[in-house]
């Protein structure tokens, strides 16, 4: 990987990891077009991943101060509550991943025609849940994050949207808009640093050569502050969008990559 393909597969993976169009299928997209081989597009997955955890903790870092002092203060408050709900968002990925990761990464290796029907997928959910009306409430319930967090699950396919995936359950299940985004995005932290400190753990062993591939340094960066950049934009960009309720456009997009997808990989 050099480092104009570090730098727009960087871009990608900041834009899409909050947009509701598949990170991980746009990503599985690019490393076809470009050539890269698993090993290569593992590493370079990681550490764009984690940029845009670090782009989260920027837009959200008000909301996330909010939760710890709240937190602290070792009582039952709305702060208190709100960690709960992440802790049981979690519970279905953890599963996941303690359990079915070999299977996971199998069938990230089974090439693209998966990726293009999980976007339609994606499509059919966002459309449902631009459609729906279901009575809104104010408040993310523990019953919603539970369910919420099987979304997320499920959201480990490629090419079925993790933001989209978690935001429109939420929208069916008649949480705020507002909130919902939100909470979207902060669950989705803690998985994805654990995920990447074990799959980092795992390539250290093999030690720092076969921990990196045979991706230069120098790509690795560029894909990083890329992704980072890129992610910032568009996680503050998705919240606005989320509020205005305008999925149904992603829902469109999703339909014709997904469609055309399937086209070229049969």
């Amino acid at each position: 990987m050099d480092v104009f393909e570090a730098l727009i597969l960087g871009l990608i993976q900041g834009l899409t990891e909050y947009l509701p169009v598949s990170s991980s299928g746009h990503l599985a997209i690019g490393a076809a077009l470009f050539g890269i081989n698993g090993e290569e597009n593992l590493t370079f997955t990681i550490a764009v991943h984690v940029a845009t955890v670090l782009s989260t903790l920027v837009i959200l870092w008000k909301e996330i101060n909010w939760i710890f002092k709240g937190l602290f203060k070792f009582q039952m408050n709305d702060e208190t509550r709100y960690v709960i709900n992440i802790i049981i968002s979690m519970i279905p990925i953890g599963i996941v991943g303690v359990f079915f990761k070999d299977k996971v990464e199998e069938i990230f290796g089974s090439g693209l025609l998966v990726v293009g029907c999980m976007l339609l997928v994606t499509a059919m959910l966002l459309a449902f849940s631009y459609y729906a009306k279901p009575r809104q409430r104010d408040k993310i319930t523990p019953r919603d994050s539970f369910i919420i967090g099987l979304a997320q699950a499920l959201a480990v396919m490629p090419g079925l949207s993790r933001s989209g995936s978690t935001i429109a359950t939420g929208l069916l299940l008649g949480n705020n808009k507002s909130s919902l985004a939100q909470f979207s995005f902060l669950m989705v932290i803690p998985p994805i640093l654990g995920e990447a400190l074990l799959d980092i753990l795992k390539a250290m062993k093999g030690g720092a050569e076969a921990a990196v591939g045979n991706i230069s340094l120098v790509s690795l960066a560029v894909g990083f502050i890329a992704a980072f950049v890129a992610g910032c934009f568009a996680c503050k960009w998705m919240i606005n969008i989320v509020k205005r309720g305008k999925l149904v456009y992603f829902a469109i997009y999703c339909a014709i990559v997904g469609a055309c997808t399937i086209f070229f990989s049969l």
